[in-house]
């Protein structure tokens, strides 16, 4: 996006929120990490599993921080090495977020199953929307501006559902763990912080795609 100081105005208070909310996690995930738990990561995403069924969900390690994610393709569940080695609240609590992924696909939750199925519009949209839609206003081509917004509005629509695919995902995490009945209140707490502060990444993430696009009509309204 070429440099525009009223993008900003609609846009800077969610990129702000991001912001925030990145160190917010980060710092939330470091406290958790100093919450002993009598298990890692890693036992309480297998043991999860393992108590939904889904024996033949594997577990592996991914390098990065932070990089742990389901993927439902292959079936397959990552873990990064201070999630699954960890044994603390913030691994245990990571963990059983992306074990709850797990249990959504093997359950077709209806919003993960759009939500998956939206991945490749939004793919398509986050990466040449913006584009065609510049392209469009600095030639003042009607149908290229049009196309670029529809394109961003599928980042939009993704965006949307994600959420409470992701909120969804920390309830069943958190619901399995209190099943468990082998974590202290401090462990319990230190899960829902680090999962509440995660979950604000995600509502600043979809903040800032409505924002984008509210922009991109308005400007668009005054491009002559």
């Amino acid at each position: 996006m070429p440099f525009d100081p009223i993008y900003f105005v609609f846009v800077g208070p969610c990129l702000l929120l991001g912001l925030v909310a990145q160190f917010w996690v980060k710092g939330a995930f470091a406290k958790g990490q100093k919450v002993d738990t009598p298990i890692t990561g890693a036992q309480a995403a297998r043991q999860i599993l393992d108590q939904n069924g889904l024996y033949d969900v594997p577990i592996e390690v991914i390098p990065g921080e932070l990089t742990d994610h389901y993927d439902p393709s292959k079936k397959v569940l990552r873990l990064s090495e201070a999630v699954y080695s960890g044994q603390n609240a913030s691994a245990v609590g990571v963990a059983a977020h992306e074990a709850g992924h797990a249990i959504q696909d093997a359950q077709r939750y209806k919003l993960l199953v759009i939500r998956n199925l939206a991945v490749p519009t939004a793919s398509l949209g986050s990466n040449i929307g913006i584009t065609l839609f510049v392209i469009g206003l600095a030639a003042q081509l009607g149908w290229l501006i049009l196309a670029g917004i529809a394109l961003f509005s599928c980042v939009v629509f993704f965006q949307l559902v994600n959420l409470p695919v992701e909120f969804n995902a920390s309830a069943r995490a958190k619901a399995q763990l209190a099943e468990m009945g082998m974590f202290s209140d401090e462990a319990r707490g230190a899960v829902r912080t680090t999962l509440y502060a995660a979950a604000m990444t995600y509502v600043a993430a979809t903040l800032q795609s409505v924002m984008t696009l509210v922009y991109l009509l308005a400007r668009s309204g005054g491009r002559d």
